[in-house]
């Protein structure tokens, strides 16, 4: 089952890099493609002219395959105009005065339009597409396949996995709560689909018909074996590649990824307006005490002093995302990483 997918998608072994949406680097998507499995690197909220640059840079860096992901707008992302802005600002005042930051105006948009991101990826042309949060609308997976590009989804339940195999993807990463980073679900609540990898991927193995992916709690041989025998044709991995020398995260997070305890990690809202998976510190708290904006407003309030925290190696403030699993991870680099988890094919 892994070797079809490993042809196609270009790849030596079935080894996907998680996207990491704001933490992305060309080098550690490069090092795993380079390795023999698919780098990917995350375009969360960047403009058409990065991504192109972003592109470019990629191809520099290797020859090799990569998947480039985007953020599929669910409809419920609020605009400038719905903001409670002295609300909103409030509660993050803190933590900009602590920064040395002034609180910023209300901004023309939080982010930039989905249809210009969607043009360039297609632009870009590369081996793999990727979506979190919804399914591709047919004319996007049209105009990916017209120019040889692959699509996958993501899911958190078996009824997102029969609307993206129904929306014509390649293959679906199927995301259990264990992962790291934002819970991506898109039909009903996030709190909703808190299902377990090891439950998840062998009901999304049965009820589709294209190529699964393990995603969540998968860290070493161990867990590429557990997923391979309950049918993933492959594994994303994604905390355990966040530790290594090639990752751009400060030195605090990849402390974090390494000390974290099996119950050490939180589901929270506090830092985007999402519900994502990280290691609780000291602004998880104080905001989920002050209350904070809804998505994307919050995650670009929290942005400013998170870039600030980043720079100070401050662990205090930053968003320490984190999967159950962080701590089984212990290469240094990505190719160690790579080669444990290639010794659980």
């Amino acid at each position: 089952m892994t070797r079809p997918v490993a042809d196609l998608l270009g790849i030596d072994v079935p080894i996907v890099l998680g996207p990491f949406g704001g933490v992305s680097s060309v080098a550690l998507a490069a090092a795993v493609s380079n390795a023999g499995g698919l780098g990917s690197y995350g375009l969360y909220g960047y403009t058409a002219e990065r991504i192109a640059d972003t592109a470019a840079q990629l191809r520099a860096a290797t020859d090799r395959p990569i998947n480039l992901n985007l953020w599929w707008p669910t409809g419920d992302e609020v605009t400038v105009d719905d903001v409670d802005w002295d609300a909103a600002t409030a509660a993050v005042a803190p933590f900009y005065a602590e920064a040395g930051l002034d609180i910023p105006p209300r901004p023309d948009r939080f982010l930039p339009p989905f249809d210009e991101q969607l043009a360039a990826l297609v632009a870009a042309r590369p081996a793999v597409a990727s979506f979190v949060f919804g399914v591709p609308d047919a004319p996007t997976v049209d105009a990916l396949h017209a120019v040889g590009t692959l699509v996958i989804g993501t899911a958190t339940n078996v009824a997102e996995a029969h609307a993206l195999a129904a929306g014509g993807v390649d293959a679906i990463i199927a995301s259990g709560m264990e992962a790291a980073g934002h819970r991506v679900t898109f039909m009903g609540a996030a709190e909703d689909s808190l299902i377990g990898t090891f439950a998840l991927v062998p009901q999304v193995v049965d009820a589709v018909d294209v190529p699964v992916f393990a995603a969540g709690g998968v860290a070493d041989r161990r867990g590429v074996a557990a997923a391979l025998a309950l049918g993933a044709a492959g594994v994303v991995v994604g905390s355990a590649f966040l530790a290594t020398a090639e990752s751009v995260v400060p030195p605090a997070h990849k402390a974090a990824l390494r000390n974290v305890t099996e119950s050490g990690t939180t589901l929270t809202r506090a830092m985007s307006g999402r519900l994502a998976r990280g290691v609780e510190n000291d602004a998880v708290r104080r905001l989920a005490d002050a209350g904070y904006a809804p998505f994307p407003a919050q995650n670009m309030l929290t942005g400013a002093f998170r870039r600030i925290a980043a720079e100070q190696n401050d662990a205090s403030k930053l968003s320490l995302w984190a999967g159950q699993a962080a701590s089984l991870a212990t290469g240094e680099t990505a190719a160690d990483v790579f080669a444990e988890l290639a010794a659980g094919f």
